[in-house]
């Protein structure tokens, strides 16, 4: 397949994938904002307040369900991947949660769109 290149000596492929670069980040900033309304950082950090293991489920399975479709929609490859599962890791870090927590979630999210289908 030709692929026409720019005059710059970039293909126009690469010019896709630069935008899709920034909606990788930008789905992975409102997954981890989506946990954040259900499970707050502050009650991460708190093990009295910590809600019970089934809520903790329910919301990371309705976070890698979004990851799924969003990964089937986009047709991600590796490295699509790789970038999605470091982009919300650090969302999540920033946000104030517990390594512990941001380990687990970014995880199950990779592990959910990983799995061959």
């Amino acid at each position: 397949m030709d692929v026409p290149f720019h005059k710059s000596g970039l293909s126009m492929l690469s010019f896709l994938r630069i935008g899709r670069k920034s909606e990788i980040k930008d789905f992975a900033v409102d997954l981890a904002d989506q946990i954040a309304k259900r499970y707050p950082p502050a009650l991460d950090s708190q093990p009295g307040k910590r809600p019970s293991v089934n809520r903790l489920t329910r919301i990371t399975e309705d976070a890698c369900i979004k990851a799924v479709e969003f990964h089937d929609r986009h047709k991600l490859g590796w490295l699509s991947r790789a970038r999605l599962g470091n982009d919300f890791r650090w969302a999540l870090a920033e946000l104030g949660y517990t390594k512990e927590f941001v380990d687990f979630a970014t995880e199950a999210v990779i592990v959910h769109i990983s799995r061959k289908r």
